[in-house]
């Protein structure tokens, strides 16, 4: 058997707690959701939506503490982001690669440490006929990914990175450094 990634240990209530108390740009809900039961004894799973059918994505972070060798380790981040797109991003030839590397920007902007980086980007652009015809072009990106923390002590940083690449897609500014954004009353 490979020899497994083993991440400084942190109690899992503690990770969730942590998660639960990131804060978000205005223009981001999140939500907590029914995680996967059977993938790993423990899980938690989150959506998140940017504005108004601008974004959305979701976040599974899955923790065996005797480890899966397919993770290469105790835990496992798996993901997704979709946002509308212009029609004309869609034909750009450097879209998945510009998205990816959103993704890898976020997470070495978290300072995070991962390996075993997997997945996909899926561009559509969609044209209306018949019956649905007169309907506008519509279009969208879509960045899969999984990784494997290697560091237990630091796993709600990964989930800000996702929450970064969401921004990023969804066409999010990325606020200038050191200004943190008021939380709006109605929340």
């Amino acid at each position: 058997m490979a020899t497994l990634n083993r991440p400084a240990v942190k109690p899992w209530e503690e990770i969730v707690s942590e998660i639960r108390a990131i804060s978000l740009r205005n223009e981001i809900v999140l939500e907590e959701v029914p995680a996967p039961q059977k993938l790993a004894p423990h899980a938690i799973a989150l959506t998140a939506d940017v504005d108004i059918d601008v974004g959305t994505g979701r976040f599974v972070l899955l923790h065996d503490p005797a480890g899966q060798e397919g993770w290469s380790g105790e835990y496992r981040c798996v993901t997704f982001a979709r946002a509308a797109i212009e029609p004309e991003l869609a034909n750009d030839p450097s879209l998945c690669d510009v998205s990816w590397s959103w993704l890898i920007e976020a997470l070495a902007n978290e300072g995070v440490d991962y390996g075993h980086p997997s997945g996909t980007v899926t561009r559509v652009a969609s044209s209306s006929y018949g019956e649905l015809e007169g309907r506008e072009e519509d279009s969208e990106v879509e960045v899969r990914a999984s990784w494997t923390p290697t560091d237990g002590t630091s796993i709600a940083a990964h989930v800000r990175a996702w929450i970064t690449l969401l921004g990023r897609i969804s066409g999010l500014e990325p606020l200038p450094e050191g200004i943190t954004q008021l939380p709006l009353n109605h929340r």
